[in-house]
């Protein structure tokens, strides 16, 4: 529409919207869900977070959880679309949401305790500027997540069509290596405080399996061995503003 913000990046509008919480529709998806709740939770708790914004949580994966928490949370958006499905957090008070430039966030420096931002960076071009603006804003912590670059996600390439096949509404997407993302917050002044892979087993399997009780057991092993926190994907990573 003519009246709505345009603004150089705009992933967010995709993964706010219903096709894309259809991803995570059904027990599966609510399997997946918590795995990524419960970590970037502890992140939070652990850094006594009290104010937060959530930079593309238009999609509510996690605007709802730490409402529910008792956190102060803010969704930024980059059109009014992206407030659809926050409608219930919105109307009881327990979130606010804002439209703006995921690039040129319009707060002043460090005016949350904590940032976080899912489902936003493989899809953002400008990704450097991105971290640049969520460490601008943070005044304490800030929590991302990112598909790795290894394992079968060296391969993305060559499977996506076939992975477009499997889940029909999948879409590119760009894999990081832990020292990139790393780099882009050390040039900010943050440091990594935490990191925490989610699935060793690709999450396209565990949704064509469909079954929260056999992609339970299939990750159970390799993540008693550590090999999920360390292998694992997407990625969910804290850092901190030193001091």
């Amino acid at each position: 529409m003519d009246d709505e913000p345009h603004f150089p990046e705009t992933a967010d509008i995709e993964t706010s919207s219903a096709g894309y919480a259809a991803r995570f529709a059904g027990p599966i998806g609510k399997w997946m869900l918590v795995r990524q709740e419960n970590i970037a939770l502890e992140f939070l708790r652990n850094a006594n977070v009290k104010s937060v914004l959530d930079v593309g949580g238009g999609h509510g994966q996690l605007a709802k959880p730490m409402a529910d928490a008792g956190m102060d949370v803010t969704v930024l958006g980059s059109a009014p679309v992206c407030a659809e499905r926050l409608s219930d957090v919105l109307t009881t008070g327990r979130c606010n949401f804002v439209v703006g430039n995921v690039i040129a966030l319009p707060f002043p420096d460090k005016s949350f305790d904590a940032v976080v931002s899912v489902r936003l960076l493989p899809h953002c071009e400008r990704w450097q500027e991105l971290i640049q603006e969520l460490a601008r804003v943070a005044k304490n912590i800030v929590v991302v997540d990112y598909p790795l670059a290894s394992g079968l996600n060296k391969l993305a390439p060559w499977l996506f069509e076939a992975k477009k096949k499997m889940e029909k509404n999948t879409r590119t997407w760009r894999n990081f290596t832990h020292a990139e993302v790393s780099d882009a917050f050390t040039l900010h002044g943050f440091s990594r405080s935490g990191r925490q892979g989610q699935f060793l087993w690709p999450m396209v399997i565990h949704r064509k399996l469909g079954s929260p009780a056999i992609s339970s057991a299939l990750e159970a092993i390799p993540g008693a061995l550590g090999l999920t926190r360390r292998l694992g994907t997407p990625v969910l990573a804290a850092f901190h503003r030193p001091g």
